[in-house]
């Protein structure tokens, strides 16, 4: 079933830089100042942070992540988990990473905090998720779970849009 935008609201530049503010503390993200608006809005579960027509980020709780979307647009510097090239199609359908198929981890990573996941090729995002270990845990592991996944390429959040355009 898609995601449907619900209560869409304008932000006021307060709470936008409050928000990408943290985006860029919590994750190494160049996020722009400039006036373009942003909204927030309701879709299922999901607090989401809509910019041009993009949900960028995503509330869960109190903690904020940048949705695939939103990495791609504003590259992030800290915060990820690298998986070998192996693990690229199982992450891609969704699956929760798996310690034995990380090849590096930002060591700063703490057990619960949100993290992005890319390929160890490309550098592109596949993922945001929870991680289970902290940083150097999951990079030295052999085996278990490393990082549950909240959202991935192709999932209803990235298609969220798609059917409108």
């Amino acid at each position: 079933m898609a995601l449907k935008v619900r209560h869409r609201t304008r932000l006021r530049r307060k709470e936008v830089d409050a928000w990408f503010q943290r985006l860029s503390a919590e994750f190494g993200m160049a996020m722009p100042s400039d006036e373009t608006p942003v909204d927030a809005a309701e879709a299922g579960e999901l607090r989401l942070l809509i910019r041009e027509e993009e949900a960028i980020a995503f509330v869960i709780e109190d903690s904020v992540a940048p949705t695939v979307r939103g990495l791609l647009a504003f590259p992030a510097q800290t915060r990820f988990v690298t998986v070998d090239m192996g693990a690229v199609p199982f992450v891609y359908n969704g699956a929760d990473v798996m310690a034995p198929g990380i090849v590096d981890a930002d060591p700063a990573i703490r057990s619960g905090d949100l993290v992005w996941v890319r390929d160890e090729k490309f550098r592109r995002p596949l993922a945001v998720g929870r991680a289970i270990m902290d940083g150097p845990t999951m990079a030295r592991e052999k085996r278990g779970k490393a990082v549950e996944t909240l959202h991935h390429v192709g999932d209803d959040l990235w298609r969220l849009g798609e059917e409108d355009a």
